[in-house]
């Protein structure tokens, strides 16, 4: 336990801005659209809305919603929340009301920052809860703050924000993070596997409210006093394509599916030029889609696992050492091994749980203990719940533990879409899982029907109807690709799905 003494030492607000505004002030820190927001600018708004919540008579600890899009007001509010003490909780910009309902009263926030229009913004909560409207009364208030305030004394080891993670129940989980996990992430994989210094302009086509982008975007570039590239729409491939072409940064990061869209657009032109370095996470990287992204950009891609959990990667290739159709190598400052299911260590090549333990992997989720008990081992260890084999210090994915699945780089639960579904009239059973299409992850589901429908089994026109059905009741990132019609559902005696089955049909 640290002394009294050594408390209030560190505030990763601080860490983040104050040698910055020192050293290079003028400098641009933040690129987004038509704005550009220097070091000092930033320093100064940062400080404006730790005020706006001193005013608010918000207390340290209390949480603070963030639902924006890539934005400087993003930063604002993130860094200014720490600063003041108060702990930012960003969350995905592509959920329903409900979604958001859930998350506001499960951290009891006190302030959800958000857009007027946004799925976020009428949403009733059970506890008093201001809103400030990025588009609306913000802007007003951050006028009126003063551009000086105090920092909050925190200690390294103090929470300074929230990130959520989704469960197999398909209900988020809280991640608190601790002041201290920005800046490890930052000094291991951003200086040892990226090499960032503050000569480099970044874009991360993965947004801030991912604990992927919130590195890429936020805390590596100002770390090293570098640039950083805003998209706040969504990232089409020609809006990525014109993005990077317009303020050409030297380092990319993106997932998958975003690369392999990027490629069928790329027509022969290569706006990526002034990219020194491609990086890659979210799910695995296909050899194909690595081989053709050489091909065409002359750049090899970085692949490599992180999770919210840990904040960021911690298993990646490495410039000089890269193997393709592997997670690469343990960045430095983590650990990994590979586990059979009674704890013990599995022979090299042999599948089994990749656990991993580092000082920026959280020390338990919010308010679940039960899965805390699951997750977390004696000595520091995490459960990723992937499975993995291990060969020669290099790491290679072999799908999930459980059954959650990726599309597009984010977490699903299936049971969220099987619920959807289930609301149908034709729909007895159904079960959710992921087929690879072009190396890469997208759900499917497989459905018994109800017996007066039975004879629909071969009807297309009832398969386009559950799709839209489900489309319209989810965020586009979860639509499924498709949809089987079965008699029954492989099931274990107790009568449970055995959704790994239906993984390996075609």
């Amino acid at each position: 336990m640290k002394s009294k003494k050594n408390r209030g030492k560190f505030n990763v607000a601080d860490a983040l801005l104050n040698q910055n505004l020192s050293l290079r002030g003028q400098k641009t820190a933040i690129y987004c659209g038509k704005e550009s927001v220097t070091y000092e600018k930033l320093f100064t708004h940062v400080n404006k809305f730790a005020n706006i919540l001193k005013s608010l008579g918000v207390k340290p600890t209390e949480r603070v919603m963030i639902h924006l899009p890539d934005s400087p007001m993003f930063f604002y509010a993130f860094l200014g929340s720490i600063k003041y003490g108060a702990w930012p909780v960003p969350v995905n910009t592509m959920l329903n009301e409900s979604d958001y309902e859930y998350m506001i009263d499960d951290m009891e926030a006190r302030v959800l920052v958000t857009e007027k229009r946004s799925n976020a913004a009428t949403i009733k909560t059970n506890h008093l809860c201001y809103k400030l409207f990025s588009d609306m009364n913000l802007p007003i208030l951050m006028g009126f703050s003063e551009p000086t305030a105090d920092t909050y004394p925190a200690d390294a080891d103090d929470i300074a924000f929230w990130l959520y993670s989704s469960g197999s129940t398909g209900r988020p989980k809280g991640v608190p993070h601790r002041h201290i996990d920005m800046i490890h992430s930052a000094d291991h994989y951003a200086k040892h596997v990226i090499n960032m210094n503050e000569n480099d302009v970044v874009f991360s086509v993965s947004k801030l409210f991912f604990a992927y982008g919130l590195g890429n975007s936020l805390s590596f570039p100002l770390r090293y006093g570098a640039s950083t590239v805003l998209l706040s729409s969504p990232p089409t491939p020609e809006s990525v394509m014109e993005t990077v072409a317009t303020f050409k940064p030297t380092v990319f990061f993106g997932v998958p599916t975003q690369y392999n869209s990027v490629l069928k657009k790329m027509n022969g032109n290569n706006p990526f030029e002034s990219v020194r370095v491609c990086a890659s996470a979210g799910e695995a990287l296909p050899q194909a889609i690595f081989n053709k992204w050489e091909e065409k950009t002359n750049l090899k891609i970085l692949d490599g696992i992180g999770s919210t959990e840990a904040l960021h990667i911690f298993i990646s290739n490495m410039q000089d050492d890269i193997k393709p159709g592997t997670s690469g190598r343990v960045v430095p400052g983590y650990e990994a091994k590979i586990i059979d299911e009674n704890g013990n260590d599995v022979p090299s090549g042999e599948p089994g749980q990749l656990i991993i333990r580092g000082e920026s992997v959280t020390k338990g989720y919010w308010n679940k203990p039960e899965v805390n008990k699951e997750k977390l081992m004696p000595g520091g260890w995490f459960k990723t719940g992937d499975m993995y084999t291990e060969e020669d210090g290099f790491f290679t994915y072999q799908g999930r533990g459980d059954d959650m699945l990726k599309a597009g780089g984010i977490w699903v639960s299936p049971i969220e879409i099987e619920n959807v579904l289930m609301q149908h009239k034709a729909v007895h059973e159904v079960a959710v899982v992921g087929h690879n299409i072009e190396g890469l992850s997208k759900p499917f589901g497989y459905i018994s029907l109800n017996q007066e429908f039975k004879d629909c089994a071969d009807d297309e026109e009832l398969g386009e109807e559950l799709l839209r059905f489900a489309s319209e009741r989810l965020p586009k990132f979860k639509w499924l690709r498709g949809v089987y019609f079965v008699d029954e559902l492989p099931k274990t005696a107790n009568g449970k799905i055995q959704r790994f089955k239906l993984r390996k049909a075609s």
